[in-house]
């Protein structure tokens, strides 16, 4: 007798539950409630999540401040009905404390198998195995991407057990042979190869979907981390599936079961035009209280500061950029400062509200300033330097390596303190030209104080040049913090206008 499967999955998410990304009034297709509205299930389906999903938006940004209880993405989370979860590397942004709070207030229950904190606090367990009322045993595992320890402060670190993914999904998979009929990874990373021809696209063992399809052979794995929208892809004999971040849309798995074996379709699904109006009533007071708190006027600026494409503020220079580091100067005392943008950007208009800070500064990063040769800043340089390509015709483009598997404009970083110069005509790795601090050139051997965001000082995205450098004090305040107090002590400010950068093409 056929027997049937759905699986819901939403990943990523960090924290939109409203048809809203905060930086105006329009109402967007996205938002965790509005895709609650479209879910189509039955007895027969389950609701998973695949981490990220308690950090990264001005929601999130808000309520971790206060904190309440029960934990608002949990209260949400339980209305929608989710049955399982594991966790994503953002999970642990705000500490083990605010995490657990999460965790105890969710009825879901949250799978992951290679991560585990000491005192265990936090009720996870490694995998679960699930009865269907038709019979279906669904066996059901959570991974994370083990980069988690390269990325997290070392307070957050010194409470986790963490290994890498594969071995533990290994083990949860030899657990429950003969226990399921079906079996499934919630992999909080994402695909080290390019999906269409397998070429290997990244050295990085941050993301390793493709190998644990190839190597283990979960029949679906549901994927994230990546923010990319993977509808279906089909690797040795698992089914993948990934979907984009901030709730645009969700996965859905239909699995059957019969004499003929297994059979998996996946596909990518919109949200509904209107929210679920139980889950959006629950916490609308709190939502009016974000939207008021965004709106709260912090100070003036003498220019506005728009967003503008990505690759003409990397060439031409950012002022927003500029402004970031000249406050994580101040705040550092470091010589020179260097910041990267996000992916999407609201920019700030000159009356600043605390909605232009937390839409264009939306990661919970703090300071780390460091000590480096010039011989390491060249180096550091350099990574940022290969963000640039010139096409077929001689034009400036971004880099491939920077746009596949994953778009990582977060990648490229502007600094601040000294004047230097890019070559894009010449060679990757030996494109800078010059460096110069206070008119002077910067020798290999000269000694320098850099100031960067802990994420950076992980050496991820390319950087380990930075993971050579001597860490001289962390500053623990979130740089959106530093942001708004600088705006708030100073309320006229004269954005600087100058361009470190020289750019050759």
């Amino acid at each position: 007798m056929m027997k049937s499967l759905r699986l819901l999955y939403t990943s990523d998410t960090h924290g939109y539950l409203y048809p809203t990304d905060y930086a105006g009034g329009a109402e967007k297709a996205m938002g965790l409630f509005n895709l609650a509205a479209a879910f189509d299930r039955d007895e027969h389906t389950l609701l998973l999540d695949g981490g990220d999903t308690i950090q990264g938006s001005p929601f999130t940004n808000f309520t971790h401040r206060l904190p309440l209880r029960p934990h608002p993405i949990a209260q949400a989370m339980n209305q929608i009905g989710y049955d399982y979860v594991t966790l994503g590397n953002h999970d642990f942004n705000y500490g083990i404390a605010h995490l657990e709070a999460y965790l105890c207030d969710l009825r879901a229950v949250c799978l992951c198998a290679n991560i585990y904190d000491r005192r265990r606090r936090l009720p996870i367990r490694p995998w679960a195995v699930h009865t269907l009322p038709n019979g279906l045993r669904v066996g059901l595992t959570g991974v994370c991407t083990h980069y988690v320890t390269r990325w997290e402060r070392p307070e957050t670190l010194a409470e986790l057990h963490i290994e890498p993914p594969l071995p533990a999904a290994r083990r949860a998979l030899e657990a429950m042979r003969g226990q399921a009929d079906v079996t499934v990874c919630l992999y909080h990373g994402g695909f080290e190869r390019d999906l269409q021809t397998g070429a290997l696209l990244t050295q990085s063992a941050e993301n390793q979907a493709w190998q644990l399809c190839q190597e283990l052979g979960f029949d679906v794995v549901l994927t994230g981390h990546q923010h990319m929208a993977v509808p279906c892809a089909r690797i040795g004999k698992s089914v993948a599936v990934q979907p984009a971040y901030r709730a645009v849309h969700y996965a859905q798995v239909d699995v059957q079961l019969g004499e003929q074996g297994l059979r998996a379709e996946a596909r990518l699904c919109p949200p509904a035009p209107l929210p679920a109006a139980g889950p959006a009533a629950l916490l609308a007071p709190l939502q009016a209280r974000v939207e008021a708190w965004l709106d709260t006027p912090k100070g003036h600026l003498d220019r506005p500061l728009p967003a503008e494409a990505h690759l003409k503020m990397a060439s031409e220079g950012s002022l927003l950029a500029n402004l970031i580091n000249l406050i994580q100067q101040e705040a550092s005392g470091a010589q020179i400062s260097a910041t990267s943008m996000g992916n999407e950007i609201k920019g700030m208009n000159q009356e600043v509200t605390i909605r232009d800070v937390v839409a264009s500064y939306i990661y919970s990063n703090t300071l780390v300033v460091l000590e480096m040769t010039g011989e390491q800043l060249r180096r550091y340089v350099e990574r940022t330097a290969a963000y640039f390509a010139l096409d077929e015709c001689g034009r400036l483009a971004v880099s491939d390596a920077f746009l596949r598997p994953k778009v990582e404009h977060y990648n490229y970083d502007y600094f601040w303190g000294m004047d230097y110069a890019i070559d894009v005509r010449r060679p990757v790795g030996s494109r800078v030209v010059s460096m110069r601090l206070d008119g002077r050139d910067i020798d290999d051997a000269q000694r320098l104080t850099v100031c960067v965001n802990n994420y950076r000082a992980s050496g991820t995205g390319g950087y380990d040049v930075i993971r050579e450098a001597r860490v001289l004090r962390e500053i623990q305040q979130d740089v959106s913090e530093l942001i708004i107090a600088y705006i708030e002590s100073h309320p006229h400010i004269t954005v600087p206008t100058h361009r470190p950068l020289t750019l050759l093409h």
